[in-house]
């Protein structure tokens, strides 16, 4: 049986792949900052709450304790809060976007680490974004080229090369990032963009149920390994 945990995962991408990681019979704890909301979608689906606010060390230290103390492993960690932070590019708007989408993964991975070392097949998924791709914002014929998400695009970036460190140096670890494709989230309603977010789970699925051999240090998508 399978240990996961997933962080933002009241709603959204984070929810959809809760749904499809039980129906294989994975045991999902479903991370959220808020309360009410993590314990209605839990319910809902038959999952596991902890509150875990990726940008708040003591409920990050509380919420992997918790686990740990339940299951003693924790087999599959998916990093998907985050923010869009597509407001004013000022000082404080730039520490709250790193803090949710860089520093939050460093919190959370350095609290479960103990946890996924004690795992026989360890895979973490970080959902980064094309946007923090070199390759991709210079890339005329890609649509990033033309999104002026200044702080998301940059903390994606160091989201992704967090992943790649982090696959570097903990090796019986799988650590990949992923562009999980245009999805229709809160998060891009003001767009009016995306397919459903049950299609892009199906691509975390596949990295968070990797087999021993598989990847590690890569930013995918669905089609595959893409450059940055």
């Amino acid at each position: 049986m399978t240990i996961a945990l997933i962080t933002g995962a009241n709603k959204g991408i984070g929810y959809e792949t809760a749904k499809q990681l039980l129906a294989l019979g994975h045991v999902v704890y479903l991370g959220a900052r808020d309360i009410e909301r993590g314990e209605k979608a839990a319910a809902e689906l038959g999952a596991r709450f902890v509150q875990l606010d990726v940008t708040d060390d003591a409920s990050v230290t509380g919420a992997l304790a918790a686990i740990g103390s339940a299951e003693g492993r924790l087999d599959v960690l998916v990093h998907n809060a985050g923010i869009l932070a597509n407001g004013a590019v000022d000082g404080p708007a730039a520490l709250h976007a790193f803090d949710t989408n860089a520093v939050g993964i460093v919190r959370v991975t350095e609290a479960a680490l103990p946890l996924l070392r004690e795992s026989s097949n360890p895979n973490v998924v970080t959902i980064s974004s094309s946007l923090g791709s070199f390759w991709a914002v210079t890339n005329p014929g890609r649509p990033e080229s033309q999104m002026p998400l200044a702080l998301y695009a940059a903390s994606k970036a160091a989201a992704t090369m967090l992943t790649v460190q982090y696959a570097k140096s903990q090796p019986g670890i799988r650590f990949n990032a992923l562009e999980p494709g245009t999805t229709a989230t809160d998060m891009t309603a003001a767009f009016g963009i995306g397919r459903a977010p049950e299609e892009s789970a199906r691509v975390v699925v596949r990295l968070a149920t990797l087999d021993a051999d598989g990847p590690t240090g890569t930013l995918q998508d669905e089609n595959g390994t893409l450059p940055w």
